[in-house]
């Protein structure tokens, strides 16, 4: 089998060897494939590859060769800094940051079509709200968990410049680690119709996520 289609399960589980147990066989995950007009939120800690997956992976057009909206906080805040002056310190406007983002997720859900969400799950009003917004409109939330080692998610943070504050970073470990907790017991957060969970090797083996 080369293709999933995560509404099909409520949970998806896979291993470290980038592999998903489906009636007591292991299958090699190749492609991620969602109902069109639906909307799927990454979800992991800081630096632990969310924007790197949804950049390789997320097909620009769905199936019927409708644009696939992929909505970043990462866009957002480089937006702001290309208009600002010098090296402003990120945390004197990350409240704007913020705003620009959510006026863009805000824009997508009432574009229509599907939507690729980058958030970190440390806020589950956020994931209600667009659970809201998007089964207003007749769709449904699924929700991609990417799991690494907090180390693993620092080295990530390093890499891109921005290191997030010691006890913003254990708030967000707390925040993941109830998800993959109630995730790993078949139970599905309030808004959403599907989890899947990867490690990092496991998203390596993603080659596309799709809709319809």
């Amino acid at each position: 089998m080369d293709q999933v289609r995560p509404r099909e399960l409520d949970y998806l589980s896979f291993t470290f060897c980038g592999y998903r147990q489906e009636g007591g066989a292991m299958t090699e995950v190749v492609d991620l494939r969602y109902p069109a007009g639906d909307l799927l939120v990454v979800s992991g800690l800081p630096g632990s590859g969310k924007t790197t997956l949804i950049r390789r992976a997320v097909a620009p057009l769905d199936a019927a060769g409708v644009p696939v909206r992929c909505v970043d906080s990462q866009d957002s805040r480089l937006r702001l800094e290309r208009r600002l002056p010098g090296r402003v310190p990120y945390g004197l406007y990350r409240p704007v940051a913020r705003l620009l983002h959510f006026a863009a997720l805000r824009r997508a859900l009432r574009a229509g079509g599907s939507v690729v969400v980058h958030d970190s799950g440390r806020v589950g009003l956020v994931r209600r709200w667009l659970a809201r917004g998007v089964r207003r409109r007749g769709g449904a939330l699924h929700l991609l968990l990417l799991v690494v080692e907090p180390a693993v998610a620092l080295e990530g943070q390093m890499r891109r410049g921005r290191r997030v504050p010691r006890r913003v970073f254990a708030r967000h470990r707390r925040a993941m680690g109830r998800l993959v907790a109630g995730a790993a017991a078949g139970r599905l957060p309030r808004g959403v119709d599907s989890v899947a969970v990867l490690d990092r090797e496991a998203a390596d083996t993603v080659r596309i996520i799709t809709f319809g």
